[in-house]
């Protein structure tokens, strides 16, 4: 069995995230314990107990999400030896399983994702996302080609056969909806979001980004992590860093990046962290994998019993 850690993308986020967990685990509840110290404020409290609209808020949900995500791998590792392969999320996720491959400590990628949230929020209002069901790449972006200017939108999440998410301005976003729909499309789904991320108009964001990544140590990863931009596995941290800075502004190649994982021989995907997104792509993507989840006490339970093993020594780095 050749395993590969995912950790969940915005989006995901729900009130009650990871209570079951912490109240069951002890090592999930100091990882919230933790958030609270790096951050000085509840992300439990938040996290558990809301309201939605401020967990929703994406200067909160990305600290909030991570913590999530990173607790959720802190109950799996205290009760079994996982020994992935890869690690690797999607979009914010990506931070999470950064911290699994002891690249950045804990709470240093807290203060990164609050920056990058507080970064994402000041570019609200120029732009937004649109989910692309039932075409695949070549069709959107051909569609697309037609109807606006690449300055004004491009594919920001290759998602899975199927699912397409678009990023760009709001005039051209609705410019291309008859051509999507002329190719094909079954729905066009206007996602809930302040921007239009993944795209150039991020530019900012991800020069913000690099200014901050200064503040902070990076280490080698443990386990080769397969990055949303390149869709390639990595280890060497001033790679590492660098590439993360431009993810902002990228498409998430996340379909590559499965089957990426896939090619290089791994046949068990655990998505740590609220909902199962990540796990409904990857059947998606890679039908003959199998996916497990770690979102509450029931999917841990089960993720344990498939996984075997005993109990792993390796922690997060504070």
């Amino acid at each position: 069995m050749s395993r590969a850690l995912l950790f969940s993308p915005q989006g995901s986020q729900a009130v009650g995230m990871g209570r079951e967990l912490a109240d069951a685990s002890p090592e999930a509840r100091a990882t919230f314990d933790a958030a609270e110290l790096a951050l000085g404020w509840s992300v439990s409290d938040l996290a558990w107990n809301g309201p939605e609209e401020r967990l929703n808020d994406t200067r909160r949900t990305q600290p909030a999400l991570l913590t999530a995500s990173v607790a959720a791998l802190a109950a799996l590792r205290a009760r079994v030896a996982v020994e992935p392969a890869f690690v690797a999320g999607h979009s914010v996720g990506e931070y999470a399983a950064l911290v699994a491959a002891g690249v950045l400590g804990f709470a240093d990628a807290l203060r990164l994702v609050a920056r990058r949230g507080e970064l994402m929020a000041a570019q609200s209002g120029q732009g937004g996302m649109t989910a692309v069901i039932g075409l695949d790449r070549g069709e959107v972006e051909r569609a697309i080609a037609q109807a606006a200017s690449p300055a004004d939108v491009v594919v920001a999440n290759d998602n899975a056969p199927g699912q397409i998410v678009l990023s760009g301005t709001l005039a051209g976003l609705a410019a291309t909806e008859d051509a999507l729909r002329g190719a094909g499309a079954r729905r066009l789904v206007p996602l809930k979001v302040s921007g239009p991320f993944h795209s150039p108009h991020m530019a900012p964001v991800a020069d913000g980004l690099a200014e901050a990544f200064k503040s902070v140590t990076w280490h080698d990863a443990s386990v080769p992590v397969v990055g949303n931009v390149t869709a390639e596995p990595e280890s060497d941290a001033k790679r590492l860093r660098s590439v993360l800075a431009e993810q902002v502004r990228s498409p998430v190649e996340w379909v590559a990046s499965v089957r990426r994982m896939v090619d290089e021989g791994v046949d068990t995907f655990v998505e740590c962290g609220p909902g199962a997104t990540l796990s409904g792509m990857v059947r998606r993507i890679a039908p003959g994998a199998r996916t497990l989840q770690v979102a509450d006490v029931a999917t841990l339970d089960e993720a344990v019993r498939e996984l075997g093993g005993v109990a792993a020594a390796a922690s997060v780095r504070p």
